[in-house]
């Protein structure tokens, strides 16, 4: 199934000559292999700045070893905006065992290897290489997670801010599109980069803060937080807890002789904005360039799925969303929902299943308190861990009207959520009517969970609720199932290896498993990405709410043992199984009876 690439944005001269152009306004790279659909940032910026009246070009993938790659499509009229792609390169390359993966789902046939390391530098530095002094503005999740002085887990090192190293002039922050469009307004107005000091969700770097249009707070500099982890932390939460778009103040974090000024978030964007963003002229599919190489993979999860919202108020310490999209929830309107869902029954390749309606947390539509609105986020304390804020808006009825109105849709079939049911926000919906329908209609098969542990404290310093919430979620969800008779599972996603997190603790998931009949097919070790307090744990061994000492397992080996306790039944994780069990003295956990988790050693004839 192949597309017409007049459709999508221009990728040569050759593109932009059958346009009829002779200039063009931005050009747009990308780490990620160009995939014209909302899911993807760049599409997004390339599809907002055109409805802008620019002419927009894409470079996905360049080759990054010379800059004659970047300079082929000559220079831009007003500047150069660069995303690493829709992860961090970093997490795109390597495992949390730091080993180089072998596939790459968001480059053409799964072939790895075609963005560089630290994306957003390496492309930065060529282009000026390519035309010298040109506007350079970085963006997108690498950017946003790196735009403070961080702790790099591959370099196991305290990184600059982005914005120095990539020598850019402009860092844009969260969902970029209102800093996106005020910076293309500025520079086609002919203002230069280094006065654009007053945008929200922008960091720059300048030689004195004073000039900050913002009241602004200071956090200890680059300097402080690579030789000292208590300033790093206190640096960490500072950032955190003023990533609030309606009381945030400037951040000012000193690099040497200059400083980095981070503009408070942008405001998020109203309904009707969110409508207009997601009803741009998306072709919904990878660039036809592809179609001889394999296509792009990451279309498969998203070709025909909706995004009905933005933010998440669930505040996982481990999540990179709260550092990103940020903690206030906005959603689009019913109607441009339903519009999409009916263009999707007249893609070529639609077979009458909506594969999920959802977002960050698929059931959130609102803010979860009308407090936010006006005083910002509680700074100490989250909305529903370790337990829910007794302010808490958990009423699912607007979203089960939405869900009821695309399953009326004709030529859909189905309608499946699959992205992020927080069962713990389900349980406080007022008149349960929703987690009926949920289990009538809008499961396929398995329903997939995250109660990422079992022990207390380590789910406290997850930021996730406690295991007694899951068990009343399961219990209900069984009860569901053999009313309606329906054979559907559940399938929870764990964590091994959390800060916080000791091998006494995963013997205890290890026995909750085994009590609950469940050995997980796959396990995910903690993955310490830029920005997010867990990671902050990690690294100074602190938990930056509280400034106390918490458990880190750093070792390859301490981890090895804790993944291997979650996969108890295979036998080559037998050794280490026992050696944790010998560790923590639960022997008792070696036998024959059903709560034992290994067989004694046979004696040698």
């Amino acid at each position: 199934m192949s597309f017409d690439r007049r459709l999508f944005l221009p990728v040569s001269q050759e593109d932009m000559r059958e346009r009829g152009w002779y200039y063009y306004d931005f050009l747009l790279i990308t780490g990620d292999a160009y995939v014209d659909h909302p899911s993807f940032g760049p599409a997004i910026i390339g599809r907002m700045l055109e409805d802008e009246g620019y002419r927009v070009a894409v470079l996905p993938q360049p080759d990054w070893t010379s800059p004659d790659a970047f300079a082929a499509m000559g220079r831009p009229r007003y500047g150069v905006l660069i995303g690493a792609g829709n992860l961090d390169s970093m997490v795109a390359h390597y495992t949390a065992a730091k080993k180089r993966r072998r596939d790459d789902a968001y480059s053409p046939g799964r072939k790895a290897g075609l963005r560089p390391d630290l994306a957003s530098v390496v492309y930065s530095n060529r282009v000026r290489e390519a035309f010298g002094d040109i506007p350079i503005a970085i963006g997108g999740l690498e950017a946003s997670l790196r735009r403070f002085a961080h702790y790099d887990y591959w370099q196991d090192k305290v990184r600059r801010s982005v914005l120095f190293d990539a020598q850019a002039d402009l860092l844009t922050y969260g969902m970029g599109e209102r800093a996106t469009k005020e910076i293309a307004r500025r520079l086609a107005a002919g203002e230069k980069p280094e006065t654009m000091t007053d945008i929200r969700g922008t960091c720059v770097c300048v030689a004195d803060p004073e000039v900050s249009a913002f009241p602004f707070v200071k956090v200890p500099s680059f300097e402080e937080v690579s030789r000292d982890k208590r300033a790093y932390a206190r640096a960490n939460m500072t950032e955190y807890q003023e990533h609030d778009p309606f009381v945030g103040r400037a951040i000012v974090q000193k690099h040497g002789r200059k400083y980095l000024l981070a503009n408070p978030p942008a405001l998020p964007l109203t309904t009707p904005e969110m409508d207009q963003v997601a009803e741009l002229p998306y072709v919904r599919e990878p660039h036809p360039m592809y179609d001889e190489l394999g296509g792009v993979p990451a279309i498969e999860e998203v070709r025909f799925s909706v995004t009905h919202n933005r933010g998440c108020f669930g505040a996982c310490n481990f999540c990179s969303l709260a550092f990103h999209q940020g903690r206030v929830v906005s959603a689009r309107s019913h109607d441009s929902v339903v519009r999409e869902v009916e263009a999707l029954t007249r893609h070529p390749g639609f077979k009458g299943y909506i594969h999920d309606v959802g977002g960050p947390s698929a059931t959130f539509r609102r803010p979860s308190c009308q407090k936010q609105l006006e005083h910002g986020l509680c700074k100490n304390r989250a909305c529903l861990a370790p337990r829910a804020c007794p302010n808490l808006d958990a009423d699912h009825m607007d979203y089960l009207r939405l869900l009821r109105r695309l399953r009326e849709i004709p030529g859909v079939k189905k309608v499946f959520i699959r992205s992020g049911i927080r069962f713990d926000f389900l349980m406080k919906d007022p008149t349960g009517e929703f987690f009926s329908e949920l289990v009538r209609y809008h499961i396929s098969g398995q329903l997939k969970v995250a109660p990422e542990h079992c022990v207390a404290h380590t789910l406290d310093y997850m930021g996730k609720p406690h295991i007694e919430v899951y068990e009343k979620f399961k219990e209900k969800y069984q009860k569901l199932n053999q009313r309606y008779k329906m054979e559907q599972y559940l399938v929870p996603y764990l964590i091994s290896s959390h800060p916080g997190c000791t091998l006494e603790d995963a013997v205890r998931l290890a026995e909750w498993l085994n009590k609950e009949g469940h050995m997980p097919e796959q396990v995910q070790d903690f993955y310490p990405t830029p920005g997010t307090l867990a990671t902050c744990m990690w690294y100074t061994g602190l938990d930056p709410r509280t400034m106390q000492p918490v458990f880190v397992p750093k070792t390859p080996h301490d981890k090895a043992l804790q993944r291997a306790l979650m996969q108890w039944r295979k036998p080559q994780n037998r050794k280490l199984v026992l050696e944790a069990l010998h560790k923590t003295g639960r022997e008792d956990l070696i036998g024959y009876g059903k709560h034992c988790l290994i067989r004694p050693q046979k004696r040698k004839k």
